[in-house]
């Protein structure tokens, strides 16, 4: 478990920040406890990601690192997201809704799906999982029927719509 901070500048919000994250990890000595600066992370998440397990942050740089960490995987519309509690668990995309869209058949459905794929692993769906976690690799591999943010090119003229992506992965499946 890694905390990241910068509490060397903000003294007070974040220093009670990483206070606090210390505090709870001495209940928990089984867990490996790490932190590190912001701008230290950022740097090593590019360089050797690997090296980190769970990242614990404010909201604020969450929003940082987790574009960063999509950018990292190919962009906001492959990052999926899951927040999981004791008695609930709640699966999404990392990019939000992106109501600029809305109604255009424009915006990636694939990190919507990466995150059912993390819910059926989650409910103990591994074959079904696994099924549709390889029909979205095959798409994305051919790279064929993906939308614009998936080409090099976002004005490519074979660029696909949410539905052709949608209905591809469900092609494959068949």
């Amino acid at each position: 478990m890694t905390v990241v901070h910068k509490a060397n500048i903000l003294k007070f919000s974040d220093g009670l920040f990483l206070d606090i994250a210390r505090q709870v990890a001495e209940e928990y000595p089984k867990i490996e406890f790490t932190d590190i600066l912001l701008d230290a992370a950022c740097m090593q998440l590019v360089r050797k990601p690997e090296q980190f397990d769970v990242l614990i942050l404010p909201n604020f740089y969450g929003d940082f690192i987790s574009d960063l960490c999509a950018g990292l995987v190919g962009g906001l519309g492959l990052a999926p997201g899951a927040n999981i509690g004791r008695n609930i668990a709640i699966f999404e995309p990392t990019h939000g809704s992106a109501p600029k869209y809305a109604g255009e058949n424009k915006a990636n459905p694939i990190a919507m799906m990466l995150s059912g794929v993390m819910m059926l692993r989650h409910l103990g769906e591994k074959d079904s999982a696994d099924k549709l976690g390889r029909a979205i690799a095959e798409i994305i591999a051919e790279g064929k029927n993906v939308t614009y943010d998936l080409k090099l090119n976002p004005e490519d003229s074979t660029t696909a719509g949410t539905s052709q992506v949608a209905d591809a992965i469900i092609g494959k499946l068949r």
